[in-house]
This record gives C-alpha cells, structure tokens and sequence, in this order.
C-alpha cells in the first residue's frame, strides 16, 4: 500500500457529520466546510458546517446524559480515559500523520503532539478516583463540617487550530474525569483530529450524548445561543484574548464557571552568564515549536547586552539551517503556517519591526509557489518597539537588548499578556529573584518547552482564568458542596 492509498484510507475513516447523542449525523442545514492542507491548499476532505440547531441539539442530549453520567463510579471513568489512551498510543502514527496533514506542523512535532495529547487521558484517568472532600468538626464543636465534589455539568469546549488532539484531550480528560458532559466545537481549519478522537472515545466506551461534537464556520452565530441556555454550567475556550473577552461578557449572563486560555507575549530573558548553547536551544525550542504557532511561543528574546551580539548570531545560524517544507515529508523541521492570513500578518509585523529601526539579521520572507510558507527569521529590535507588543503566531523572533535585571523584568512584565516567560541564567540566587518578579503563569528556567499534562497551565493578566493539567485541572470542573451535619 501506498503512502497516497494509506492516507485515503485514513481519511475515508474519519466521520464528518456532527456527533450528537452518540450518533454521527449531517449538518441540519446540509452544509459542508472543506479542510485544508496548509501545504498545498488542497482540499483533504469536507465536513459538516452545523449551526444553532446542531449546538441546541447537542447540548440537549448532554443535558440528558448529564446525571447517568455523573452517578458512574470514578473507576468505570478512570477505565474509560485510560482505553483511550492506550488507543491513541496503537494509533499514534496515522493521528501524527492527519495533524500534519490539516495544521501543517512536521510529522516528528505532530508525533510529540500525539504523545503530550494521549498524557492527559492517562494523567486524568489517574485523578478520577482521587477526587476527595473533607470531614472535620466547626471550631465551636457543634457541628460537622461536610465538604464534597461534584461536576459541574454540561460544558462547552472551544478548541483551537494549532493543537487539534491536545487542546481537545486537556479539555475533554479532566472533564470525563470529573463526571461532566460536553459540547465540544473544534476550529474549522483543523477539525479532523477532533473527529476522530472523539469516534476514539466512544469506542473507548463513552456513553452516548456525553461527547457531543459539531464543527461550524459560524461560531459565534451557532455557540452564542448556548450560552443563554440555564442548562449549560460551563465554557472552556483556547483562543485569542479578543474573543475570549467576548465569551466571557456573554458567559456573565447565567453566571457560568469559565476557563480561559488566552493570548501569550512571552519574553525570553538571556542573562550574561548564561550557557549560550543551552540559551540558542531553548529560544529555537521556545520560538519554532510549531512554527512559532503558539501561545507559549517566545515572542520577544530579551538579551543582556554582554553577550548579544553573540546570541544574535548563534541563533541566526541555527534559524536559517532550518528545513521548511510540508510538514509530511520526511526530514522537514519547519512546516508551513495555517493559512494565507498568518502570512500576511508576518509580513506586516515585520514591516513594522524595521520601521521601528529593527535589523533582518536572517530570513524575513515568505515562500512562493503552493501552501503558507514564510522563512524562519531573526530580527534585531528594541525590547520595547511597538510590533513585540503584539503576538506573532509565526517564525519570527526579534531580539532585544537589555542592562540589568531591573530593566529586564520591566520590559518583560511590559506586556499586558502572562502566560509563558523563560530564563536562562546560571545563577540560582538571581533565577529566583527574576521567577518570584516576572508576572506570567509559567515560567521556563533553562529550557524552551514547558508543556507537562502533570503541570498546572494557564496565565494571568490578559491571558486567562484557571488552569488545565496537574492537579489543579480536574477543579475546573468541580464544584464544592458544603454539609453541616448536627452532631
């Protein structure tokens, strides 16, 4: 067989109607989306473009599912998590395979996607039966304090593109874990991955109506009604702050629990003792995973300006050794971006860095002929000019300079973002004073990726509310009951 025959097979295999109630079925209206190869343009495959009718009809069969579903035991949800992790393992070559073939990441990145997803099911199938409250008696000795978990209830989940099976399984696992039901709405640009891990989780045993699924082009129109439905208890979004804003205004209107994963500007602070080998790594593993596609991606290289002329050209070597292309051709590092937009708001950001005075020190491009490609680019820029400002979701990393520690943390904290920052430095006295100053929710120390299912991920400021993985994961879709028992 072919690699052209096993991938039309695979995609032959993927159900694209909408699932509701355990059952896939086409859009009410008929209308279909077409997903794209970031490579080519080409079309993989069309899927079913649902509207309010299909959100309605999903959330109505979440909420009937919805008390079964949390009377299960912890070890029958716990069984369930860990078989779909076990399957998404089997499967993992053919998922890396379509997430490279809808998002356009390369295939080893694709297959570490696979592996980070598949953690939060097994990670998740480990908390389910610690879920706990508490007993103890009131300080005045006439009562017993009574404290219990119970889900929340039906959720609605909005995923991104750029990470199509671990934005859906950070969502999904914990809230499988906790007793929820679920509406989960992919993005439309990558929405295969989702189709067929949630046909996963139902052969993994899931009853029916607890996952429902239904791919849109019309977001706002098809999801804004739910949040006006006093059945729904919940939203999850990962996305950009402006339109998490908007959720969260809407979401005010019932009073809903939210869990937001917003927007990044991460700084990337290089101090002058730093290992500079370890530092380039870092900034190449913080900038191009993903093609700088992220929102924990480093957006600004703040460098002291001992040694950054030197960081400046170690990573400009490293950047331009890179090799671009389709992401499912072997030996390819850089993979294309998600579509025409990304390209156009890269050059503009880059128009906009040398207004500003910055220096193209390597790349600075878009590639012709078919699919997104723009070349991996170092640009030298003041740490406080105008375009870091703004999150580049490309390969692009500007650096910029700075003198002291002060300073570095005043152009880090600059943003109105804090969700990912990194230091490298081999000075444990100041790593901890720049750690307990710097005003985002995670924070790298000698290293460029910092993703783990078993830690807590979120931001603070304009980048979010809550957290998703660790121990704190599961909380977000809790709540706490409280008894009073008389003695």
């Amino acid at each position: 067989m072919t690699a052209d025959t096993r991938a039309d097979d695979l995609l032959s295999r993927i159900p694209t109607g909408v699932l509701v109630g355990g059952e896939w079925r086409d859009a009410a209206a008929g209308a279909r989306i077409g997903v794209e190869d970031p490579a080519t343009g080409k079309v993989l495959v069309e899927v079913a473009d649902g509207d309010a009718a299909d959100m309605a009809a999903a959330l109505d069969a979440a909420a009937a599912a919805q008390p079964a579903w949390a009377a299960t035991s912890p070890r029958s949800r716990a069984e369930i998590l860990r078989r779909a992790f076990d399957e998404v393992i089997r499967r993992a070559d053919e998922i890396a395979w379509l997430i490279s073939s809808e998002m356009g990441k390369p295939l080893t990145e694709a297959a570490g996607e696979v592996r980070y997803g598949a953690e939060f099911l097994r990670w998740f199938s480990e908390e389910t039966p610690r879920i706990s409250g508490t007993w103890r008696r009131s300080p005045e000795g006439t009562s017993r304090l009574l404290t219990m978990k119970a889900p929340v209830g039906p959720t609605l989940m909005i995923t991104p593109w750029n990470f199509p099976l671990a934005m859906a399984t950070r969502k999904v696992a914990p809230a499988v874990a906790a007793g929820c039901t679920m509406v989960l709405k992919p993005s439309e640009l990558t929405p295969l991955t989702s189709l067929l891990f949630a046909d996963l989780m139902q052969d993994a045993g899931l009853p029916p109506g607890v996952l429902n699924v239904v791919t849109t082009s019309r977001a706002g129109d098809a999801t804004m009604p739910l949040l006006r439905d006093p059945r729904l208890r919940k939203i999850t979004f990962t996305g950009s702050t402006a339109v998490g804003k908007v959720l969260l205004s809407a979401a005010s209107e019932q009073v809903l629990r939210t869990s937001m994963e917003l927007g990044g500007n991460a700084p990337l602070l290089v101090f002058e003792d730093a290992d500079l080998d370890t530092a380039v790594q870092g900034a190449l593993d913080a900038k191009m995973r993903n093609v700088g596609q992220a929102c924990t991606a480093a957006n600004r290289m703040l460098v002291h300006e001992s040694v950054a002329d030197e960081f400046s050209r170690r990573l400009s070597s490293a950047m331009a050794s890179l090799v671009v292309g389709p992401g499912t051709a072997a030996g390819i590092q850089v993979g294309p971006l998600i579509d025409a937009r990304a390209v156009a708001k890269a050059e503009r950001l880059l128009d906009h860095a040398v207004s500003d005075g910055g220096e193209v020190l390597t790349g600075g491009h878009a590639l012709p002929g078919d699919g997104h490609f723009f070349e991996p680019t170092v640009v030298r820029a003041p740490g406080d000019a105008g375009f870091v400002q703004e999150e580049i979701f490309g390969p692009i990393a500007p650096v910029g300079t700075f003198t002291d520690n002060d300073e570095a943390i005043r152009l880090a904290n600059s943003s109105p973002y804090g969700l990912a920052s990194y230091v490298f430095s081999r000075d444990l006295s100041r790593v901890l004073d720049v750690v307990e100053r710097l005003e985002f929710g995670m924070v790298g120390v000698n290293q460029g990726v910092i993703s783990n299912a078993a830690a807590p991920f979120g931001g603070v400021k304009q980048s979010g509310l809550g957290r998703e993985g660790g121990v704190e994961g599961i909380e977000e879709y809790l709540d706490t009951k409280y008894v009073g028992i008389a003695p």
